[in-house]
């Protein structure tokens, strides 16, 4: 069972205040998978949620590098950009097995090019472009991700 929905973003500021009632609450493991054309609005809503959970440094894009990791009070943020990825198989050079626990949020941008890779998400959004603005249409598949995302006022 899922749930289903859209939100609408006429701008930056919108999404980074999603991104900040997102966070509170979150409960880890949790994974997300971003999906959405280039500049669709992927990384600017991970980089609000990691600094809305509690990071106060820079975030920067793991477009390169792939793989950044944030340790935080009670939790440990992994932020992925698999859009440089060619082959599936490179993501098992990452060692993601190892660096998943219970205390890990897992946030990954281009899922679809991970093949069978990835953890099931908890949370999937699909950002895109609409009449100006964006919209994100997100998908809830785990019981807390169902229960957490429709306590929020959206």
């Amino acid at each position: 069972m899922t749930n289903q929905g859209e939100i609408r973003f006429s701008g930056e500021a919108q999404l980074k205040k999603f991104a900040n009632k997102l966070a509170l609450g979150l409960k880890p493991p949790l994974v997300f998978w971003l999906a959405g054309d280039l500049g669709a609005g992927k990384t600017t809503f991970a980089r609000a949620l990691i600094q809305a959970l509690g990071h106060g440094g820079r975030v920067k894009s793991p477009t390169y590098g792939l793989l950044e990791h944030y340790e935080l009070d009670s939790l440990r943020v992994l932020h992925m950009d698999l859009y440089r990825i060619n082959d599936p198989e490179e993501i098992g050079f990452l060692g993601l097995d190892d660096l998943l626990d219970d205390q890990t949020i897992l946030l990954v941008e281009w899922p679809e090019k991970a093949g069978q890779w990835l953890p099931e998400p908890d949370f999937m959004f699909k950002f895109e472009y609409l009449d100006g603005g964006r919209v994100l249409f997100w998908t809830a598949s785990s019981p807390f991700s169902r229960r957490h995302i429709g306590h929020l006022s959206i």
